[in-house]
């Protein structure tokens, strides 16, 4: 029996309706639960909870987490001894950037890769095309209000974004395969782009025109950003999302292709089904 961990989520309640298996989701929220409409059987638990979580997994043969890695120490202790698992990380841990949320993907990878249990740990870098997600959408409202596109460096930084159709296949890919030892892939879109590059192919399949770009130091635009929260006609950036742009994030997916099997979407095929 297969478990899932984070199941209300955007990228939980995507695997959820796409298993063609049983499957218990473990929530934290059963009104929330319900609300997706899905017809599961479910468990409440605080990943805080130790007994609740216990309770929860018990008898599951797999356990797969689409809550943040930095659980995945509490997990593991929490499982049957003989379950396997598939947590959901981030590129983010790649980033020379320290911040909460990759600290914590670091320490649920070391958690994961020190305790041996089989499985794997995906790290999928930005996810786009998720129900609920709004990132490239919050891109375009943008461009669709600014004439010029500022962005630090011009936007020359490598950007590898996957679309969440390549995120749900690759988890269960990754539940069916039957390793030994605990392996960490890291899953992302075909090819790496420029963020200018991505922010016109974004603005094409919204149905507007790609904006100019006007190159402007990163930390101009951070020093900036607060003025987002006043201009009610401006999306919300922060000045850590700013200063991640500055920094390639591009992957190599080959264990992506050839140990889960998955061969992701093209941008443009990806962006045509978040804007459709």
């Amino acid at each position: 029996m297969i478990a899932v961990i984070g199941a209300s989520g955007r990228s939980g309640a995507t695997l959820c309706r796409a298993l063609n298996q049983p499957f218990r989701a473990v929530v934290r929220d059963a009104a929330k639960w319900a609300g997706l409409g899905i017809a599961a059987p479910y468990a409440v638990a605080d990943l805080h909870d130790e007994a609740a979580l216990r309770a929860a997994l018990a008898g599951a043969s797999t356990i797969i987490s689409c809550a943040h890695a930095r659980h995945a120490a509490a997990i593991l202790a929490a499982a049957p001894p003989g379950a396997r698992f598939v947590f959901m990380g981030s590129t983010r841990r790649h980033s020379r950037w320290p911040d909460a949320h990759g600290d914590g993907v670091r320490a649920g990878e070391a958690a994961f890769l020190a305790s041996g249990r089989a499985g794997y740990m995906l790290h999928p870098t930005m996810i786009y095309g998720a129900e609920g997600e709004d990132n490239v959408q919050r891109l375009a409202a943008l461009m669709r209000r600014l004439p010029i596109l500022p962005l630090p460096g011009g936007g020359t930084a490598l950007v590898q974004p996957i679309h969440q159709a390549d995120v749900t296949r690759s988890l269960i890919a990754a539940a069916a395969r039957t390793n030994s030892t605990p392996e960490v892939i890291i899953i992302a879109g075909p090819e790496a782009l420029a963020y200018r590059d991505f922010c016109a192919a974004v603005a094409r399949a919204a149905g507007i025109a790609p904006r100019a770009v006007l190159p402007l130091p990163a930390a101009l635009l951070m020093a900036a950003s607060p003025l987002t929260r006043a201009l009610p006609f401006l999306p919300r950036i922060g000045a850590d999302e700013i200063r991640r742009l500055t920094e390639d994030k591009a992957f190599d997916i080959t264990a992506m292709r050839e140990t889960l099997g998955v061969n992701p979407l093209p941008l443009a095929e990806g962006l045509a089904r978040t804007f459709c």
